[in-house]
């Protein structure tokens, strides 16, 4: 992970269509509507409200650095 301050979260994932409300571990309240988004051909959907990005394991974007 970087220590950039501007840089989105990023979340590895095992399903093409995903949900995202913005909560995160640190602060959930602070969240957005939720959005359902679906992966592409391009291995990964960025999240309009928060910038969150999802990428499918073993897809296109996937750099073999998932997550546990």
């Amino acid at each position: 992970m970087t220590d950039d301050p501007f840089t989105p979260e990023i979340s590895y994932v095992t399903m093409a269509r995903v949900a995202c409300d913005g909560a995160s571990e640190i602060s959930p309240a602070l969240g957005h509507p939720r959005v359902y988004l679906q992966i592409d051909e391009k291995g990964y959907v960025d999240c309009g409200y928060c910038d969150k990005r999802f990428i499918l394991k073993g897809g296109p974007a996937d750099q073999g650095t998932s997550e546990a």
